[in-house]
């Protein structure tokens, strides 16, 4: 199949899946989703068992396996996600929450890293290292889960900036400590970094140098756009720089996640304020919002087939089991150490460390780092682990945390 086609396929089955969602199940459209195409996995490996000889599974496995999730989502999907993600968070809100979301995307993910991959090694027996590499892939926050939670939750203003903030920029911060990671456990990749200042020096490129031309390439942007007043052209020009920005990074060899944070962030904020008109402005937020909600049913789609790409059994399933108490324990370090060490210094209200670490999801990027991995004897467990722990966050997780935010919410914000 071509892409056009399997592009075809997905939106159709997307489609489908919502309409059935919408009808029966009831459930947030990305959420119901993923329940309908994971169900509709689990019935074709039903049958497959029971009628071998029709090799349905087999046959979904290979379209599965041509649709290439891991690049689909990071050389593709993520850049337009980060950035329509960015434009609902003011610069205002976040400067407000500026320390709590920058050390819990720092120290934050330094912890959670370091507590899986030690608890992940001791589960398994796999090298430190390598299950290092495994903790840094699953302990960011996914930005398209969270926030498409966000939308349904009605958290508190400071809550919710906190964690929309923490959840992009912690998937960026993330995803380089990925590639300096994979770079030591597998050193025959690009990545490879030998010493403790070469990965400083990697860090520091990536991290900042995304941040520095996501600034310069939103600030352009914005300066260009005051000077035009035709909406269909500035939306054009908005989904350039998020095609473009993405892949102009990548060339450069800087955290194309963190320059569409920043970029979507400036756009959004400075942009909408100073260098759109009112017009401008609605035609804008609608459009990133509808291809917001369409990759959001596209990507929760795909993650429901990966199920073909997982190599399941009972002793995997059990580590899988064992990692999701792993990773709440590591989420809960995360979120509890940075606002402790801030608590000298500003008040937060009572809920905020239970509502934060349930509602710190795991989604597509996870499944689609844990793919990009190189293919070694230990890629299928933690392939498998990974897909376990998000589906459970996903839809565990994803549909209790509103519940939960409103019975702690009772308390007047302090903060």
């Amino acid at each position: 199949m071509n892409i056009l086609q399997v592009a075809s396929l997905l939106i159709v089955l997307a489609g489908a899946f919502g309409a059935i969602n919408y009808l029966f199940l009831r459930l947030p459209a990305a959420i119901g989703i993923l329940i309908v195409a994971l169900l509709a996995s689990l019935m074709v490996l039903g049958i497959d068992l029971l009628l071998p000889t029709l090799g349905m599974a087999d046959t979904v496995r290979t379209l599965v396996g041509e649709i290439e999730f891991s690049n689909a989502l990071l050389e593709g999907m993520l850049g337009l996600l980060l950035f329509a993600g960015a434009l609902h968070v003011k610069l205002d809100d976040l400067r407000a929450q500026w320390l709590p979301v920058l050390l819990m995307a720092t120290i934050g993910i330094a912890l959670s890293t370091a507590i899986v991959g030690v608890g992940f090694s001791w589960i398994t027996g796999m090298p430190l290292v390598v299950a290092l590499v495994f903790g840094a892939l699953i302990s960011p926050t996914d930005p398209v889960a969270v926030l498409g939670v966000l939308r349904d939750a009605n958290l508190r203003k400071s809550l919710e900036t906190k964690i929309a903030g923490e959840s992009l920029f912690n998937d960026g911060v993330g995803y380089v400590v990925f590639l300096i990671l994979v770079g030591i456990a597998f050193p025959h990749g690009d990545t490879h970094a030998s010493g403790a200042v070469e990965i400083l020096q990697l860090f520091v490129q990536e991290a900042l140098g995304g941040a520095l031309l996501g600034i310069v390439l939103g600030w352009l942007t914005f300066r260009v756009m005051r000077l035009i007043d035709d909406y269909s052209l500035e939306v054009l020009i908005t989904l350039g720089l998020a095609f473009g920005g993405y892949e102009l990074a990548v060339a450069l060899h800087v955290s194309a996640p963190i320059m569409a944070v920043c970029a979507g962030l400036l756009i959004g904020d400075v942009g909408t304020k100073h260098g759109m008109s009112e017009e401008t402005r609605k035609y804008v937020e609608a459009f990133w919002q509808l291809i917001d909600e369409i990759l959001n049913a596209v990507l929760f789609l795909m993650i429901g087939f990966e199920v073909f790409a997982v190599a399941l059994s009972l002793d995997t399933f059990t580590t899988g089991v064992i990692t999701i108490a792993l990773a709440l324990v590591a989420r809960l370090a995360a979120v509890a150490v940075p606002i402790l060490m801030l608590r000298r210094f500003q008040d937060f209200s009572r809920g905020v460390i239970p509502i934060m670490t349930w509602g710190g999801l795991k989604g597509g990027i996870s499944v689609a780092l844990a793919l990009s991995l190189p293919d070694t004897e230990y890629k299928p467990l933690i392939l498998a682990v990974t897909y376990i722990v998000v589906i459970f966050s996903i839809i565990v997780q994803g549909l209790t945390v509103a519940p939960l935010a409103t019975k702690l919410g009772r308390e007047p914000e302090l903060m």
